[in-house]
């Protein structure tokens, strides 16, 4: 199941679920590459993204020039895609409990429409297993696929610093995690088109 080079000849599409502080860097940064889809629920949001405007007001508007991005709402058009990165937000309540509907509600939609041969990456911070405990059955029960036999799962914690142009996307040193061998390797290339560290 090799994804990359379908990704670099835009024969396979890259989705970003949830478009916040973390997601829409990095949706933008691989749309310099690659044909993505920049997925999130709150239609607010899209409509001010398609007008270049950073709703969390961290991405300048010249950074959305000349990038290969569609903004949507729509769980249709998020069909179009084989390799999902989800970056929605994991907030914790007023006893340090992280609050898993954001998550959840992401692998509920990626179930919804992941196929065969396809790469699914949590960017957002979860506490360890969580992906594997809590997010894949999810994804495996709606979707009927079940990992390794159908699709890849990697997990690659986000590195964004609000309001930190020195320590950018770009720059910081990023980890990647992949469920075996080869989706370790087609994750971490492909996450070397927009990290260079």
């Amino acid at each position: 199941m090799k994804i990359y080079q379908d990704l670099l000849d835009k024969k396979a599409k890259l989705a970003v679920i949830g478009l916040g502080y973390v997601g829409l860097p990095i949706a933008l940064e691989f749309a310099k590459r690659l044909s993505v889809i920049g997925f999130d629920i709150n239609q607010k949001r899209i409509n001010l993204m398609r007008k270049n405007i950073d709703p969390s007001k961290e991405v300048d508007a010249e950074e959305f020039k000349n990038r290969d991005i569609l903004f949507t709402n729509d769980i249709e058009v998020l069909r179009e895609a084989r390799f999902f990165i989800v970056a929605v937000p994991t907030p914790v309540d007023k006893f340090n409990v992280p609050d898993l509907k954001p998550v959840l509600g992401a692998s509920s939609t990626i179930g919804k429409v992941v196929k065969k041969n396809d790469y699914i990456v949590f960017e957002s911070t979860l506490y360890p297993g969580c992906a594997e405990e809590d997010c894949l059955p999810v994804i495996e029960k709606i979707s009927g696929l079940t990992l390794h036999n159908d699709f890849k799962l990697g997990y690659s914690p986000e590195r964004i610093n609000p309001g930190d142009k020195k320590n950018t996307l770009r720059s910081v040193i990023k980890i990647v995690s992949g469920s075996d061998a080869e989706s370790l390797d087609e994750i971490a290339k492909t996450y070397e088109l927009v990290v260079d560290a």
